[in-house]
């Protein structure tokens, strides 16, 4: 059996664990063999191959990023894309791919699995939004790369007197910010699933500074002033239909700066979120969705995805990881709302 194996979006830790837990147990196992496409959806919709073999995969478990490149390539918006791959994947006799990727890699895939392309996926996400899945893998390093700057900042914040808004990752999922805000002490943690109040902030503000402590706050950069909309970039959209996000943070500090007259500096965490190397719990959980992936495409199940309840690894239809978004509970933000001020 010849199997091809992609990564796409963006990249994120434990994506080598992943293809090497793929391979080892594949080669190993089930004798198969094994074509690498670069770069996300490009490859198989331009036929760019690596060779993907053991001596590919040995010494990449601690490395950040992807051995195989990534993009953010949407065939269903290029002419032909569709009938492209298909006929790439023919021409190379691969039998079975193996998608490794988040919302969007994902949504393609379960489009071509029902054009009849045998498909495995992986979840792949620091933002940790992608349904019928704990958690994935990349999500655990994130919040530890978060709360790491958090605990760096506080000491410059106590030394200034200043107000610091740490501006992390999610788009439309506020789980980076509100794993990283509680772990790391924030005076209050602002999320996309939540609009927030300006003036309950500049309270929560003023109420840290009173007690002789600077505050730091954590905002997903996809966070909403109840008065207000999403600060972006600018207006143009990649292929799959995202607006880029850009400013929330420096918005509201210039905002808590006009209305408390206290000082306030941003961070923006940016990419620093997704480099790197990752953490034990994400090597671990990538290993073994690479090792469920491979077994699942062995004993022909496919248009699953792999997933994580509880401490097993099961099986999902693959269309059920992109039929919505997880986003935080309120709950879940009502418990951390106790540490606020």
């Amino acid at each position: 059996m010849r199997i091809g194996v992609l990564t796409g979006g963006g990249d994120c830790p434990g994506l080598n664990a992943v293809i090497r837990a793929v391979v080892r147990k594949g080669v190993k196992e089930y004798g198969y063999e094994f074509v690498g496409f670069r770069d996300g959806w490009r490859g198989p919709l331009e036929g760019l191959t690596m060779p993907l073999d053991l001596a590919a995969t040995r010494g990449i478990l601690p490395k950040g990023g992807t051995i195989l490149g990534s993009s953010r390539t949407n065939p269903f918006k290029i002419e032909n894309g569709v009938e492209r791959i298909k006929e790439n994947l023919a021409k190379m006799n691969i039998d079975a791919l193996i998608a490794i990727g988040g919302e969007d890699t994902l949504g393609v895939a379960t489009k071509l699995d029902s054009l009849g392309v045998k498909v495995v996926g992986v979840p792949k996400t620091i933002d940790n939004d992608l349904n019928n899945t704990d958690y994935t893998f990349g999500f655990d390093t994130s919040v530890n790369i978060a709360v790491e700057a958090i605990d760096r900042l506080h000491t410059t914040a106590e030394s200034h007197h200043r107000a610091l808004i740490v501006e992390v990752m999610g788009r439309h999922a506020g789980w980076i910010a509100l794993h990283a805000g509680i772990a790391g002490g924030a005076a209050c943690i602002l999320i996309p699933e939540i609009k927030f109040s300006l003036d309950q902030v500049c309270k929560w503000v003023e109420s840290r500074f009173e007690s002789s402590y600077a505050p730091i706050i954590v905002i997903a950069e996809g966070a909403i002033p109840q008065d207000g909309d999403m600060i972006t970039k600018d207006q143009t959209l990649d292929s799959f239909g995202h607006v880029k996000l850009s400013g929330i943070g420096e918005w509201l500090a210039s905002a808590i700066e006009e209305r408390t007259g206290k000082e306030a500096r941003t961070s923006v965490l940016g990419h620093i979120q997704r480099g790197g190397s990752p953490t034990a719990f994400d090597r671990v959980l990538a290993t073994r969705f690479g090792l469920s992936a491979i077994t699942a495409v062995h004993e022909g199940d496919f248009g699953k995805m792999v997933a994580l309840h509880g401490t097993n690894i099961d099986r999902v239809p693959l269309a059920s990881a992109t039929e919505k978004l997880k986003l935080v509970d309120p709950a879940l933000y009502a418990e951390a709302e106790i540490f606020f001020g």
